[in-house]
């Protein structure tokens, strides 16, 4: 096993020591683009091991951004983008909250939030969109019941990372997948196993909570949905489940909602285009992201920095259960610095398939982990983007902490994928099929 050079990792830790420190100075994660800060880590790695000839480092850089993975995410990413303006455009996110408030009992308004927030983060792949279609209903209902908004937007944000973990259009999934080399459909399904019993308990507590609160009736009059307008986001669910390529069933996705946009008089033909490009442009910024981590890891790995990661983590990894626990605490760590669960597993990743290989760990079991405890952990970070967002709904009238003591889901997921990891059986060789 080569050693590696440790210090071909100074281009990643230049990063984590800037993003983190500048974020703590202006008390903003979000102040800083992770763009620019990932690219000043880019000139340094070319800078570094200057006897080394430039065009060698090139070469390592356009075969890490270049990487097959890397390039077909960053389609998925586009179309996902597209599929998701375009939904909301032609009112596919109102019909859908409407829909199932309509038939919510009072007492489980709590619950019926987090279920909602399941479903709609499902569809669309996307936390924070989640988080901003739903969260002002939970802002709302603290004028009927006084002391819920809390409660309310914790449902939110739990419900929100359930689908940012599950969804076959999510790009935490996307991530996962990609780097592991597994299909979708088979991280489903393992993701499931571990997140269902969580999801059930949280809608329990919330139901129990929901019932000691005052109840408020809801008005179905009020809650204005076109069935129709539905049917995108259950096709999108159906035809993933059922195992299509998730490049067609964006595909599909996009022209079922056009269709449906045309022929209800939502939305032109030419809006329509212009709110598929806008998703497009919505996802600039992380297909950009994905080529230059993808190249920086490449110079890495050039350089010796892999090499040095598994050599140390491998003296460390004697078992599978050690290779996946290695997994779970490298991702955590890397996702509570960071402050962003997507390009945790973009740096993890690669690191994380290296491991689970040499360790004969099953690809499908690492890809899930991978997945779930970055949801996990981004899912309680106070300076995350998912609870800034839902600060924000409430126009900041409450504190990132007072939602914090209520977010059960992303809790219960840690916890279960940690049981997870430590009931793991034996197996003979890594799952390698994608």
């Amino acid at each position: 096993m080569k050693r590696g050079n440790f210090w071909a990792l100074l281009p990643l830790l230049i990063f984590i020591v800037l993003y983190f420190s500048t974020s703590l100075y202006f008390n903003d994660f979000y102040k800083i683009p992770v763009l620019v800060l990932f690219v000043f880590s880019l000139l340094f790695a070319f800078l570094q091991f200057p006897k080394k000839p430039i065009g060698e480092k090139l070469t390592a850089f356009g075969q890490g951004a270049g990487n097959e993975n890397i390039l077909l995410m960053i389609v998925i990413f586009l179309l996902a983008g597209g599929f998701g303006a375009l939904s909301n455009e032609i009112g596919s996110i109102t019909s859908t909250i409407n829909f199932a408030l309509s038939y919510i009992h009072p007492g489980w308004v709590i619950s019926g939030l987090f279920i909602v927030s399941c479903f709609i983060s499902l569809s669309l792949g996307t936390s924070v969109g989640t988080i901003a279609a739903v969260a002002p209903i939970a802002v709302g209902l603290e004028s009927t019941i006084e002391g819920s908004m809390a409660l309310g937007l914790a449902a939110v944000v739990g419900g929100a990372m359930f689908g940012d973990n599950l969804s076959f259009i999510s790009d935490t999934t996307i991530a996962a997948t990609r780097t592991q080399g597994v299909n979708m459909r088979d991280k489903f399904l393992v993701n499931y196993k571990i997140v269902t019993p969580a999801a059930l308990l949280t809608c329990i507590i919330y139901g129990l909570m929901g019932h000691q609160l005052h109840t408020v009736d809801i008005d179905p009059m009020q809650l204005d949905y076109d069935f129709i307008k539905i049917l995108p986001y259950l096709c999108v669910l159906l035809l993933a489940l059922m195992g299509l390529h998730v490049i067609w069933v964006l595909v599909i996705g996009v022209f079922l909602s056009l269709i449906i946009g045309l022929t209800t008089q939502s939305i032109s033909f030419f809006e329509g285009m212009e709110a598929i490009n806008a998703g497009f442009a919505g996802m600039f910024e992380l297909s950009v992201l994905c080529l230059i981590i993808g190249g920086v890891v490449g110079i890495i790995r050039f350089h010796g920095g892999i090499d040095y990661l598994i050599h140390h983590i491998g003296k460390r990894v004697n078992s599978h259960k050690t290779a996946e626990l290695g997994i779970f605490c490298l991702t955590a760590a890397v996702n509570a610095t960071i402050a962003n669960n997507t390009i945790t597993i973009l740096i993890v990743g690669p690191l994380a398939k290296d491991i689970a290989e040499k360790n004969q760990v099953d690809l499908k079991r690492s890809a899930s982990i991978l997945d779930t405890t970055s949801c996990f952990i981004q899912g309680v970070l106070p300076y995350g983007a998912q609870v800034l967002a839902a600060i924000a709904a409430a126009s900041s009238l409450i504190s990132p902490f007072a939602i914090l003591q209520y977010l059960y889901y992303p809790l219960l997921t840690g916890v279960a994928t940690f049981i997870f990891v430590l009931l793991k059986k034996n197996v003979k060789a890594a799952t390698l099929s994608k």
